[in-house]
């Protein structure tokens, strides 16, 4: 009875059992049923989607295309946002598990303990998306942003480029760019290259940021022939800038984002990227919750591949 009463904040139960309550709960992933008990399937038919940011423009897309593939279903789509925050996530995933939701799909595979003790025993499908450099809980779906880093570094070097300087989001937060960095980083280590410089930032992925770091990267770091951004809408805030400064794209600075974002078609110059394949993934995980609510088999794990978009701002070689 006591544990009933803190779990539902109603009683009167000492701060130090309350706490003890919480603490043990918390341990063993233990999340509070808010359905009816007479429900007989104790569950409902929505699925949590869990993500970081929605000023991000890669997220959007990924709701889109999980939105498109649930319309077809009974399964409505519920959204929580986690700021990057591990707490943050384990707060939202707590709330939206109480409710005994038909799957979710959550963005990333770094967690916190907690949350990772509540998906395992949450005897829903679990789908991690965007990312497949780790041990996924359940089901997995996205790229390996290490070998996206690799890859585009290989471009980079194959194209000429030497002086590389590097600028991205505050990376112990956003595991998926801290990869790409990683794998950057290593394959032109490979190649006997190190980045000669580098600016981070926290915050959302603003073109004004870009132009702000580009512009301070490029006063400390004159000599830097090639900018990589750890995203696309910072990479187009650098563009804006070299062109408004009279800076030669690709010929004396070189420029390459990440998403593969296609709102920024429209600029001057087509920046170099990735595509991530986020509409992909996003069709894919709702496809493996659709199936599964259906007891229908689903693959644990799709793997796609980002393609390479060299735009006019990257030289092929």
């Amino acid at each position: 009875m006591t544990v009933s009463r803190v779990l539902r904040n109603r009683g009167d139960v000492s701060d130090a059992t309350r706490l003890k309550v919480t603490e043990a709960a918390k341990r063993l992933g233990y999340v509070p049923n808010k359905i009816a008990g007479a429900l007989a399937s104790q569950r409902v038919n929505l699925v949590a989607v869990i993500i970081p940011s929605l000023s991000n423009m890669v997220f959007p897309e990924v709701l889109t295309s999980i939105n498109e593939v649930l319309d077809e279903t009974p399964l409505q789509p519920v959204f929580g946002v986690t700021n990057y925050q591990p707490e943050k996530e384990e707060s939202v995933l707590f709330e939206m598990l109480s409710w005994r939701p038909s799957g979710v799909i959550i963005a990333g595979l770094e967690h916190t303990d907690a949350a990772r003790a509540m998906m395992r025993n949450a005897d829903v499908p679990i789908v991690e998306i965007m990312d497949l450099d780790g041990d996924p809980i359940d089901a997995i779906v996205g790229v390996s942003q290490r070998r996206a880093g690799r890859e585009m570094a290989e471009a980079i070097i194959k194209a000429g480029y030497r002086e590389i300087g590097f600028m991205g989001t505050n990376m112990p937060l956003d595991h998926r760019a801290r990869k790409r960095f990683e794998g950057f980083s290593e394959a032109l280590a490979d190649a006997g290259i190190e980045i000669s410089d580098q600016e981070f930032y926290s915050g959302g992925s603003a073109l004004v940021k870009g132009r702000e770091m580009t512009e301070a990267i490029l006063k400390r770091s004159p000599d830097l022939d090639f900018l990589y951004y750890s995203n696309d809408m910072i990479g187009a805030g650098g563009l804006l800038y070299c062109l408004a400064n009279g800076i030669d794209v690709p010929g004396q600075v070189g420029l390459a984002g990440f998403n593969g974002v296609e709102l920024l078609n429209g600029l001057p110059k087509q920046l170099a990227t990735m595509d991530a394949e986020r509409h992909k993934i996003g069709r894919a995980a709702a496809e493996i919750i659709a199936a599964r609510s259906r007891g229908e088999d689903a693959p644990q794990r799709v793997e796609l591949t980002p393609k390479l978009q060299f735009g006019d701002t990257l030289i092929r070689s």
